[in-house]
């Protein structure tokens, strides 16, 4: 049985939004590039991330959120981003910039 056009729209629109969210979750914003302050870079907020990293423990990103703020991160971009619904995937653009991969 095929799909009616509406539905089938509906759906591709759908699709797109979830690529979006990806998108942006890698790319973060191109027109607002953040660079890590050492300070921020505590042995606590690199353990973190790298354990984040490792198991693919997304959901723990709020945690990391607080441990940078913590360490002097005022960045309400990264602080949101990782305290934000997400979805979250490898390549994230604040846990890699806390990793220092680029």
């Amino acid at each position: 049985m095929q799909q009616k056009p509406l539905r089938r729209h509906e759906a591709w629109l759908k699709e797109l939004g979830s690529q979006a969210l990806l998108i942006r979750c890698v790319f973060g914003n191109p027109f607002r590039p953040v660079t890590a302050e050492p300070g921020w870079l505590t042995s606590d907020v690199v353990a973190l991330a790298t354990g984040i990293y490792a198991e693919r423990a997304f959901d723990r990103l709020p945690i990391l959120a607080d441990a940078l703020q913590d360490a002097g991160c005022s960045r309400d971009d990264v602080l949101n981003h990782l305290r934000g619904d997400g979805p979250h995937v490898l390549g994230c653009w604040a846990l890699d910039l806390v990793l220092g991969k680029s």
